[in-house]
């Protein structure tokens, strides 16, 4: 497992040290980090292969081996471990001010700098917290490959929105840009265009992980949830109907005849990923 500084982030830190603001930023930086440490810790309690952890200014990004191939209820706690980390600091901060253990002013920026951390994670933009939360539920509603669609569009929507609210106080109260929104709004817009576009990458992906969830349903005596398609639809469009965390049975009526024809999604999988077209018709599979 690799850990790095996101190129953002060392550019704001090299910034405070211009500006005179070390320190917060140098508990900005532990804050994040054990904001990550929590999801890292939670996921390898699943047993997640992690590659690697990049740190940002408002959280970071952790890369898995298994990215598409897990449950969407690990996904949730795994995601949802990072804000719980800044809501026990941010909880013992606002505690040790109190008591006098620290310095009123010191308490407040630490429980206020989690408070923001914690809150922000949770919008729904992915690579976000919210957004892998977003995802989860998602998948418990539409196929993936939607649920992929929808997430990004989400992400994109959200973004020109924080893109937009920092030039808000400039526009209503003559005040100055929210420049450090409007960074992180542009780099999350960025990063949602290219997740977009990388879209049938991250589905090919997920496909290569579908033996996990065949293991899994048989292991488990689930029981499979059929897709009735018609003899012309493509090999890749059955596949785009596949649920998250549903073994899928593929039913084909012949043309012509009440003749029923059953595929398991193996096959279907194993259009898609072999050399031959994935446009052919799913029928040639059935022969």
């Amino acid at each position: 497992m690799i850990w790095s500084v996101h190129p953002l982030f060392v550019i704001i830190m090299l910034g405070s040290v211009i500006t005179g603001y070390f320190a917060e930023l140098f508990t900005l930086f532990l804050l994040v980090f054990v904001h990550e440490l929590g999801h890292v810790l939670v996921a390898r309690s699943f047993g997640w292969t992690i590659r690697e952890v990049k740190l940002l200014p408002f959280g970071g990004v952790v890369e898995v081996e298994e990215a598409g191939g897990v449950p969407a209820k690990e996904e949730a706690l795994v995601a949802i471990a990072g804000p719980l980390q800044n809501l026990w600091m941010g909880l013992a901060a606002f505690v040790c001010g109190k008591l006098g253990f620290w310095d009123a002013g010191w308490a407040e920026y630490v429980w206020k700098a989690n408070m923001m951390i914690g809150l922000f994670n949770l919008l729904p933009i992915h690579p976000l917290d919210g957004g892998k939360l977003l995802q989860a539920a998602l998948s418990y509603r539409i196929n993936y490959y939607r649920m992929l669609i929808w997430s990004a569009r989400i992400s994109l929507l959200f973004s020109v929105l924080m893109i937009i609210s920092s030039f808000l106080p400039m526009l209503i109260y003559r005040d100055g840009l929210q420049l450090n929104l409007l960074i992180v709004g542009i780099f999350l817009f960025m990063t949602n265009w290219t997740y977009y576009r990388n879209v049938p990458f991250l589905f090919y992906r997920f496909l290569m992980y579908r033996g996990r969830v065949t293991i899994h349903a048989l292991s488990k005596g689930h029981i499979a949830s059929p897709i009735i398609v018609n003899s012309r639809q493509s090999v890749l469009s059955v596949a785009k109907l596949f649920l998250r965390e549903q073994y899928h049975l593929i039913y084909m009526v012949v043309p012509g005849t009440n003749e029923v024809k059953v595929l398991p999604e193996q096959k279907i999988v194993e259009g898609c990923l072999s050399e031959t077209n994935p446009g052919r018709a799913v029928s040639e599979l059935f022969m």
